[in-house]
């Protein structure tokens, strides 16, 4: 196991249109940096799991349980488990850094 993560060399998957992933995980978290086109929409959905995010670069428009805010590098969200949530990029790409617990098995590959 390696304790160290390289994300530029990590080989992306396209998980939507327009959003590709990149994860890395231990036992009881995923860690996923998540590259979003420009005029990108991730639709309503929602999982049991808790995710926690951080902005890093871009903007996006983030609904929580209804809730809509415009989020910018260095803006944090937490999304309990069973909460549904959606996101959408304007005329710039995004990236951000999701943590995922438990692992989410369907972003380990």
């Amino acid at each position: 196991m390696s304790y160290f993560c390289d994300i530029e060399n990590r080989e992306g998957k396209e998980v939507a249109p327009g959003i590709t992933i990149r994860t890395f995980w231990g036992e009881n978290m995923l860690v996923a940096v998540v590259d979003l086109d420009a005029n990108t929409q991730l639709p309503n959905h929602s999982h049991p799991h808790e995710q926690a995010g951080t902005v890093i670069s871009g903007g996006l428009a983030l609904t929580i349980a209804g809730e809509t805010r415009h989020l910018g590098p260095g803006d944090t969200y937490l999304i309990p488990g069973g909460v549904e949530h959606s996101a959408y990029t304007g005329v710039s790409p995004a990236r951000v850094i999701d943590i995922f617990s438990p692992v989410r098995e369907e972003y380990m590959y």
